[in-house]
C-alpha cells in the first residue's frame, strides 16, 4: 500500500477525537489505563504532526487547511481548536503535577510484574526514562504550539482573548518547569558500564563484536583501541556522573547510554532548583539498549531546527541540553562503532544482537539499527552502509513475520505479542515489591520510522527503492493491525488479526503504538518532502540533452523574423521557457528536466520538419 502521511495522519485524528473527545470533556487512558507515558502519548497523536508538518499545523487558526477544520470540527472552529488544546495541556499538567508542584513521571499501568504478581503502590510511582523521553517531546512540542498561537490570540479583540493569553502564559511556564525536570531525569539516567574483558559481559561482548574468528586476547585490544575516542571524551564528563565506571583502567571494555530510570548512586544537579535534581536513583547502572534509543529520539527532538527557531529554551535548560547533547553524541558514536566494528561481516548483520547481559533479540538488532540509521542522519552517509542496513531491515522483516507468512505456533510472534520483556533491575529494592518489568511491543513502528529514515539518506537510486518497497509493506502489515470496530476503530492495535490469534478483538486504542505510528508518518512526510535522487548518470544524460535542444532552438531562431509575433515565433518562445525551466532544475531534478527536454525537442522536430515539407512543396 502506498504511505500517504497526510491523508492517514487525519483519519488518526478523526478516529482519536470521536474516541477522547465527547461533550466538551477530554477522555483520558485507554488499554493500559492512564498514566504519564500514556497521556503524553495519547497527546503527542495530536501535537506531534501538529507541530512538525506544516500543513497539519494548529496553531495559526487563520492558517488551517481545510481538510483539518473538517476533521477537528467536532472541537469546533479553527479558534476553538486551539483553545481546546490548551485546556486538554492544562488538564494534563494538573494531573500529572503533585501538591508542591513538582512534576510527576510515574509509569504506573505500563509497569509490570512476573509470575502473576503486581506492583505494589510505591512501584507504580517509579519514573522510567520513557517518562522522561515521552515529557520532553511532549513539552517541546506544547511550547512550539503555545508560542504560535498565543502570537494570534495577543492580535484578537473578542473578550475572553485577554483571559486566553494570561492562561497560555502560566500554562508555558509550568510546562517548561516540567521540560526541565524530564532533562535532569535523562541526564541522571545516563550510564557508563566498565566491564573486565575476563568477566562474563566482557567475553560477550567481545565474542558479539568478533565476527572474523580472532583470538579474544587480540580481539580485545582491537575494541579497546576502536573504542578509545569514546572512551577520552566520557572521561571529560563532570555533570551527573556515577560512581563506579572506570574509564582510567586502559584494558576494561565499556559500554554508555541509558539505563531504565535514574542510576543508583547518581550524583545529583546543584544548579536546577527541583526534586528529581537529587532525589535518590534505584535503576541498575548498566545501558539498556531499548532506553537509550528512547532517550536519542526525545534529545534530537530537544535539538531541532523548530526548537532553535523558536528560541524555546531557558538558560538553565540549554545548559542541560548542552549535557544532554553531550551524551547523545557519545551514545550514537559507540553504538554506531561497535554495529560496524571490523573490517568483515558487521556484528549488526550477525542477527539476533546479544546484548552483555547475554540477553538476544531480533529486537535488540533493531534498536542498534535504529542508533545507526540515526548516526548516519547527523554526518554524512556512506552509500555502501545504507546499502548493507538494507539487507538487515529485510532480514529482520522477515524475521519479524512482516514479510513473510506467520506459521502455526509461531515463535516470532512474540516480539510483536506479548513483546520483549526486559527486566528492571532494581525495582525489586523500592516499596517491598517483586522485580519489574518493561515489555516493549513497537517492533514494526520502530522498523517502518527506521526504514524511512534510511531511505531519505541513501543515493543509491536501488537502495531506496527497496528501502520505499519495504517501508510499503511494513505500512500494509500496520494496516492489518487496525481496529475494526468499536469506538477505536481507526486506531491501534489489533494484533491478534494480523497474526492470527485468537484473543477477542480490543476496545480500547494502545497509545503506546498509536503514537509510535504517527511518528513512523511523520518520518513519512519528511522523506517525501526531500530531495529526489540525482543520480551523476541522469544529470549527464539531461545537460546532453538540453545541450542538443538548445543548440537546435538557436538554429531556428536564426530564421524567424525576431519583429514579427508569428505562430512559429510564439512557438518557439514556448519552447524556450521549456528549456529554461530545464536548465533551472537540472540539479535538483533531473529527471523532471529531461522530460521537460525531450517535450521541447519533440516541438522542435515538429517545427523542422514543418520547414522542410514547406520547402518540398516550393
Amino acid at each position: 500500500m502506498r504511505i500517504q502521511p497526510r491523508a492517514q495522519i487525519l483519519n488518526v485524528w478523526k478516529t482519536l477525537i470521536a474516541t477522547c473527545y465527547k461533550d466538551g470533556e477530554w477522555q483520558w487512558g485507554g488499554r493500559d489505563g492512564t498514566n504519564s507515558i500514556s497521556d503524553a502519548e495519547q497527546l503527542l497523536c495530536l501535537l506531534y504532526p501538529a507541530t512538525e508538518i506544516n500543513v497539519l499545523a494548529l496553531d495559526r487558526p487563520d492558517d488551517m487547511a481545510e481538510d483539518v477544520k473538517d476533521t477537528l470540527e467536532a472541537m469546533g472552529g479553527a479558534t476553538r481548536i486551539g483553545e481546546v488544546i490548551v485546556r486538554v495541556l492544562e488538564e494534563y499538567i494538573e494531573k500529572h503535577t503533585d501538591p508542591d508542584g513538582e512534576p510527576e513521571f510515574a509509569a504506573g499501568s505500563y509497569l509490570r510484574a512476573n509470575g502473576g504478581l503486581e506492583p505494589t503502590s510505591a512501584q507504580r510511582e517509579i519514573e522510567v526514562v520513557d517518562s522522561y523521553s515521552m515529557s520532553l517531546t511532549l513539552s517541546i512540542a506544547s511550547l512550539g504550539f503555545l508560542r504560535v498561537f498565543r502570537g494570534f490570540v495577543q492580535g484578537q479583540t473578542y473578550d475572553e482573548a485577554k483571559e486566553l493569553g494570561e492562561r497560555i502564559h502560566v500554562l508555558s511556564e509550568k510546562i517548561s518547569i516540567r521540560l526541565t525536570s524530564a532533562m535532569v531525569g535523562l541526564l541522571r539516567s545516563f550510564v557508563v558500564n566498565t566491564v573486565s574483558t575476563k568477566s562474563e559481559p566482557g567475553e560477550t561482548i567481545i565474542k558479539m563484536l568478533n565476527q572474523t574468528g580472532q583470538p579474544p586476547k587480540v580481539m580485545a585490544e582491537n575494541i579497546i583501541r576502536g573504542l578509545e575516542p569514546v572512551r577520552t571524551q566520557l572521561r571529560g564528563i563532570k555533570l551527573a556522573t556515577v560512581p563506579g565506571a572506570e574509564l582510567g583502567a586502559e584494558d576494561m571494555l565499556f559500554e554508555c547510554g541509558w539505563t531504565w530510570g535514574i542510576a543508583k548512586k547518581a550524583d545529583s544537579i546543584d544548579f536546577v532548583q527541583a526534586k528529581i535534581a537529587d532525589q535518590p536513583g534505584s535503576a541498575d547502572p548498566r545501558p539498556y539498549l531499548y532506553f537509550s534509543v528512547v532517550a536519542l529520539d526525545g534529545i534530537n527532538d530537544l535539538t531541532s531546527q523548530r526548537t532553535r527557531q523558536l528560541d524555546l529554551l531557558d538558560e538553565t535548560q540549554r545548559r542541560l541540553a548542552e549535557a544532554l547533547q553531550t551524551r547523545w553524541h557519545l551514545t550514537q558514536l559507540y553504538w554506531s562503532t561497535v554495529a560496524r566494528f571490523g573490517a568483515g561481516r558487521w556484528p549488526l548483520e550477525d542477527i539476533p544482537w546479544r546484548t552483555s547481559d547475554g540477553q538476544e533479540s531480533d529486537y535488540y538488532s533493531l534498536v542498534v539499527s535504529a542508533v545507526l540509521i540515526q548516526d548516519l542522519v547527523n554526518r554524512t552517509a556512506n552509500d555502501e552502509d545504507l546499502t548493507r542496513a538494507v539487507e538487515i531491515f529485510d532480514e529482520l522483516a522477515r524475521r519479524g513475520r512482516i514479510t513473510r507468512r506467520v506459521t502455526k505456533d509461531d515463535p516470532s510472534v512474540a516480539v510483536h505479542v506479548p513483546g520483549v520483556r526486559m527486566s528492571l533491575v532494581g525495582t525489586e529494592d523500592i516499596g517491598d515489591g517483586p522485580r519489574l518489568s518493561w515489555i516493549v511491543s513497537d517492533f514494526a513502528p520502530v522498523l517502518l520510522k527506521r526504514i524511512l529514515q534510511a531511505a531519505r539518506l541513501s543515493g543509491n537510486v536501488t537502495a531506496r527503492d527497496r528501502l520505499m518497497e519495504l517501508a510499503k509493506s511494513v505500512m500494509e502489515h500496520l494496516d492489518s493491525r487496525v481496529i475494526q470496530d468499536g469506538p477505536a476503530a481507526g486506531l491501534w492495535d489489533d494484533s491478534a488479526r494480523a497474526f492470527g490469534l485468537t484473543d477477542i478483538s480490543p476496545s480500547q486504542p494502545s497509545w503506546y503504538l498509536t503514537e509510535r505510528v504517527i511518528e513512523g508518518l511523520v518520518t513519512a512526510d519528511r522523506t517525501y518532502r526531500s530531495l529526489p535522487l540525482r543520480p551523476v548518470t541522469l544529470v549527464d544524460d539531461a545537460v546532453a540533452l538540453l545541450n542538443e535542444a538548445e543548440h537546435l532552438l538557436n538554429r531556428e531562431l536564426l530564421e524567424v523574423n525576431a519583429a514579427d509575433f508569428t505562430a512559429n515565433r510564439r512557438a518557439l518562445a514556448r519552447i524556450e521557457r521549456h528549456l529554461d525551466r530545464a536548465r533551472r532544475l537540472i540539479d535538483e531534478r533531473p529527471g523532471t528536466a529531461v522530460v521537460l527536454t525531450m517535450r521541447a525537442l519533440d516541438q522542435l522536430d515538429e517545427l523542422a520538419y514543418a520547414d522542410q515539407d514547406a520547402m518540398r512543396s516550393n
